[in-house]
């Protein structure tokens, strides 16, 4: 890898298409397929393209490790089942979470273009990266694509002090005509983990509000977290309960583990993760002609806009919004990284894996 351009504000800006490539080359050389591997590394670059750092290449290293530990399975024999009219039941064995997630959505997408609806529940799957990457690959199909998973524990149970629940992202994408497309993504927590480890590695402080450590007190410091204490979730005891749901969503109704029982994909290097997903994809037309249900997606985001602007805000966005600008900004730009992230990339390519070209900063 090397560096051609220093950019004043530190961070390293990597073509897009060079990144997906050379982060697919480490995952094959650990054994995925190709096409495994550039699922995942096109899951990963994806979130970075969208702003979402915290779910993108900065995961590399520790899915890396996790593959050499033999924890994820690199030739998973993915088992769907038709449970229902319009519902499969998918066995994921063991395989990265972004393999089995796209698998499990493409199954809810063409089973939602035969019948309309579907509803695909999946078990021993593994962190599937951002929650956004399967939600859009229904939006691309037309759909109302959402998807729930569990996680391992990042903060207690409403009342409790220990981590139990995790962050447990939730997304929800929704087709329009002309405006923006609706697209939710978001964690149970005040703020996403991979934002503590990221801290931790880059030695910066978390905002407070964020954290407790292991004896309850409200921390700043990121591995104070890491060892012991817990996350809070967003909205107090509203945060807490969506967590939960996502829980029996994810764990309880697939199989997976539940009940702080899935595995830590950062330090819980003696088994599987066990990740439980829900998919759910349903045509936009179940009700109203296609084109009159998006002029009225159409109608609702532009009288959105319209509103007035509290103090502070220029505009008023339609969520997904942003991360849609900015992954086209990052497309003509680079993907900016921060230099301990491009770093620890840098070093995968000194463990034997040899690459025929270099990643090299965009021109911006």
């Amino acid at each position: 890898m090397s560096i051609t351009d220093e950019p004043a504000d530190d961070r390293v800006y990597v073509r897009a298409d060079a990144l997906r490539s050379f982060v697919a080359e480490l995952f094959a050389a650990e054994g995925l397929p190709p096409d495994g591997a550039l699922t995942v590394a096109d899951c990963l670059v994806r979130a970075n393209l969208r702003g979402i750092d915290t779910h993108g290449v900065f995961r590399v290293p520790t899915y890396l490790k996790r593959l050499r530990a033999g924890l994820n399975n690199p030739h998973p024999q993915i088992a769907v089942s038709r449970v229902g009219f319009a519902a499969a039941h998918v066995d994921g064995d063991n395989g990265m979470g972004a393999v089995v997630g796209s698998r499990a959505m493409g199954e809810a997408i063409r089973m939602a273009q035969e019948t309309g609806t579907a509803l695909v529940s999946v078990k021993n799957s593994n962190h599937y990266g951002m929650a956004a990457y399967y939600v859009l690959q229904a939006l691309e199909a037309g759909l109302i694509g959402m998807a729930f998973t569990n996680a391992s524990p990042a903060f207690p149970p409403w009342g409790g002090r220990a981590p139990f629940f995790g962050t447990s992202p939730l997304a929800v994408a929704v087709p329009t005509g002309t405006q923006p497309a609706f697209v939710l993504d978001m964690a149970m927590s005040v703020s996403a983990r991979g934002q503590v480890y990221m801290a931790a590695q880059a030695g910066n402080a978390i905002p407070s509000g964020l954290a407790l450590d292991s004896e309850g007190r409200s921390t700043t410091d990121p591995q104070a977290l890491i060892d012991g204490g817990a996350m809070l979730p967003f909205g107090g005891v509203k945060g807490a309960a969506l967590s939960m749901l996502m829980d029996i969503l994810g764990g309880v109704l697939s199989g997976a583990a539940f009940a702080g029982q899935v595995g830590n994909p950062h330090s819980g290097f003696d088994r599987p993760q066990n990740v439980g997903h829900l998919f759910i994809c349903f045509r936009p037309d179940l009700f109203l002609p296609r084109e009159l249900f998006l002029a009225r997606m159409d109608e609702l985001i532009v009288a959105m806009k319209a509103q007035p602007k509290a103090q502070g805000f220029d505009e008023i966005l339609v969520p997904g919004e942003r991360e849609r600008r900015n992954e086209a900004k990052c497309l003509a730009h680079g993907v900016p990284l921060t230099r301990d992230v491009f770093e620890r990339l840098n070093k995968e390519t000194r463990l034997g894996v040899e690459l025929d070209y270099t990643i090299q900063a965009a021109n911006t």
